[in-house]
């Protein structure tokens, strides 16, 4: 989205000012060598440190993951923890990650970032491709809940949200903005959805980023990655460049 039609926007459905837009690096919270594998310790700890930013008091809030977890008999649920005299203040975050090691082979394999959802190929990898990232997004959401983030996973593509030639033609964000004014932490992941011309498109969590930070203008954006920025190329090539700044001709894409 460039600065012009940013100028642009229609009126923002955000009532409540955000403080923050987050977004978790593929790379940095799963295993990306090793297919659909979470780096569960990487995602602890970045659940915590979400924790100690959003809420108040600092200490921690009933957990909110009443599910029954891998090798229990019993769902862990402690209702008495959850008082009426027990609010707590959770200041507006948007959450939005990447994919990683989930997604990525499904549509690679299958090409739905090309499009030509006629092809059988294609329809069966873009159902596997949302498979796949809804359940890395159900597993970030209860990592989150863990900590007590009353977080909500939220896909683009059951959001309604179409890409055109890959640029978001239609991003509804009255779900998000619902979700926050009831003191929700909505949690986007990049998506398969439907594109205008080529059939289907693969939407990213960056230009996810872009569109909810022109309608919500957070006082911050932040990117949690397993590098110390953003380069001038991918950082694993050896001529790589930490950029210090990024100027308005980058940002018009």
């Amino acid at each position: 989205m460039d600065l012009e039609s940013q100028q642009s926007l229609p009126h923002s459905p955000f009532t409540h000012p955000i403080q923050c837009i987050v977004k978790l690096g593929g790379a940095a919270i799963t295993c990306k060598n090793e297919l659909e594998m979470i780096n569960h310790h990487i995602l602890r700890e970045v659940s915590q440190q979400l924790r100690h930013a959003m809420i108040s008091p600092s200490h921690k809030p009933p957990g909110m993951d009443w599910s029954k977890r891998h090798g229990e008999s019993e769902i862990c649920c402690n209702p008495d923890e959850f008082r009426d005299d027990s609010i707590f203040h959770c200041t507006p975050f948007i959450v939005v990650h990447g994919a990683g090691s989930f997604g990525h082979f499904q549509a690679s394999k299958s090409g739905v970032h090309k499009g030509q959802l006629d092809k059988p190929i294609v329809k069966g990898g873009f159902v596997a491709t949302r498979i796949s990232v809804t359940t890395l997004n159900l597993e970030i959401v209860r990592a989150l809940a863990r900590e007590g983030i009353p977080s909500i996973g939220m896909s683009p593509f059951s959001c309604g949200w179409f890409t055109k030639e890959k640029h978001i033609s239609s991003g509804d964000l009255s779900s998000v903005a619902k979700a926050i004014d009831s003191g929700f932490t909505p949690v986007l992941h990049g998506d398969a959805v439907f594109d205008e011309i080529q059939g289907c498109s693969i939407l990213s969590g960056d230009v996810i980023i872009s569109h909810l930070a022109a309608y919500s203008k957070p006082k911050y954006v932040v990117f949690l990655t397993d590098v110390y920025g953003v380069y001038d190329r991918p950082p694993t090539e050896p001529d790589a460049i930490l950029l210090k700044e990024i100027g308005e001709n980058l940002l018009q894409t």
